[in-house]
C-alpha cells in the first residue's frame, strides 16, 4: 500500500452480545441433606459459568454421609455443602426451581410467577434398608437417575457448559 493512502474500515454487521447472566437454579428437596444436594453437584458442574445453583430444603437435616461418598466416587466433590433452609433464599430472585421430591414439591413455598419450575420425584436412598451393598445401590440409583435428570434438563434450557 502506498503511504500516503490510508487503509478503509471493513464493515464488520451488527454485533451480537449474548447476555452472561448466570442463571440461578434452586434445588428442593425436604431436608437438603441428599437428593437435592446431588442435584446441586450435578447441575454445578454440567452447567459451569452458565449456572449459579444453590439448594434447600423445606427442613435441614445436615449432608448426608452416603450423598457426598457417592458424589465423590463420580468425580464430585459436594463435603464442602450446606444444608440450608429454603427461607435463606427468600429474598434472592431466582430463575429456575426444581423440587426433587414429592414431600417438597406439595409443601414448596410459593414462587413468583417469572420463576419456571420443575418436578421430579427420585427415590430417597436414605430410606434405604438391607444390607450395605443393597444400601450402595440404592445411592447409586438415584444417583445415575440425578445425573441423567439434570444433564437432560439442563441441555432443554441451552444452559450445558458444553454449548
Amino acid at each position: 500500500m502506498p503511504k500516503n493512502q490510508v487503509k478503509k474500515p471493513v464493515p464488520l454487521g451488527p454485533i451480537v452480545v449474548k447476555s452472561m447472566k448466570k442463571k440461578k437454579i434452586l434445588v428442593l428437596c425436604t431436608g437438603n441433606s441428599c437428593r437435592s444436594q446431588m442435584a446441586h453437584g450435578y447441575l454445578a458442574q454440567m452447567g459451569g459459568s452458565k449456572v449459579a445453583v444453590y439448594s434447600a430444603g423445606i427442613e435441614t437435616h445436615g449432608l448426608n454421609p452416603g450423598a457426598v461418598a457417592i458424589m465423590k466416587a463420580d468425580g464430585i466433590d459436594i463435603a464442602h455443602h450446606q444444608s440450608n433452609h429454603v427461607e435463606e433464599y427468600a429474598d434472592m430472585v431466582m430463575d429456575y426451581v426444581i423440587t426433587v421430591c414429592d414431600h417438597a414439591k406439595e409443601r414448596c413455598p410459593i414462587f413468583p410467577a417469572s420463576v419456571t419450575t420443575s418436578h421430579e420425584n427420585f427415590p430417597d436412598p436414605a430410606k434405604a434398608q438391607g444390607s450395605a451393598e443393597e444400601i450402595q445401590m440404592a445411592f447409586e440409583k438415584t444417583r445415575d437417575l440425578i445425573k441423567s435428570y439434570g444433564q437432560q434438563w439442563l441441555k432443554e434450557r441451552h444452559l450445558l457448559a458444553s454449548e
